[in-house]
């Protein structure tokens, strides 16, 4: 542990004062000193620059290929949900209310798009439809910007129950008494 801060500590040394000169000693127990001036017993030794990167020039903010009102970097939505959850049930509804929430919130110029079993039912973050047919439905919701990418995406699936007269879960009127014989 002490051989790797005393390599760290001579290596800091040495590039703080690039063309100076670096002194080593070996001690008894094997560890090495470092030093930039000269140790009694130290020898001096050549240390090689340090590695450098030298990124390329960015063509953002230089003049470089950026179109006009374009962001430089891709905007994502962090998430977008829908109303109705997932799995939920409905019992003889007038219409529902079929929500897309995003976050952030939706940007101007980006659209949602909204289909229920494939067919689109509008294009706004919230849609009523009304008598929906039992069964199973499936909603796909879209976030796209103005050229058309798609940005976030939500799926989810709600279940309508329209109990029939023959549906087991309906209950039959109860049957009035017949009526008491009365003496003559």
């Amino acid at each position: 542990m002490k051989t790797a801060f005393a390599i760290f500590l001579g290596t800091l040394l040495a590039s703080s004062a690039a063309f100076a000169t670096t002194y080593v000693r070996v001690e008894k127990d094997g560890t090495k000193t470092y030093s930039d001036r000269p140790l009694p017993g130290g020898q001096p030794i050549d240390l090689k620059p340090a590695q450098t990167y030298s990124a390329p020039p960015s063509s953002i903010g230089s003049g470089g290929p950026v179109t006009e009102g374009a962001d430089p970097s891709p905007f994502r939505y962090d998430g977008c949900a829908l109303s109705p959850r997932n799995d939920e049930t409905f019992h003889s509804p007038e219409s529902v209310t079929l929500s897309l929430i995003s976050s952030p919130s939706l940007r101007p110029g980006d659209r949602v798009h909204i289909l229920v079993d494939g067919a689109e039912v509008g294009t706004g973050p919230s849609v009523s439809i009304s008598n929906p047919d039992r069964g199973a439905h499936t909603v796909n919701a879209n976030i796209t910007d103005p050229a058309g990418q798609v940005l976030c995406t939500a799926t989810s699936t709600f279940h309508v129950q329209r109990p029939t007269l023959e549906s087991p879960a309906r209950q039959r009127p109860p049957r009035p008494n017949p009526p008491k014989p009365t003496p003559h």
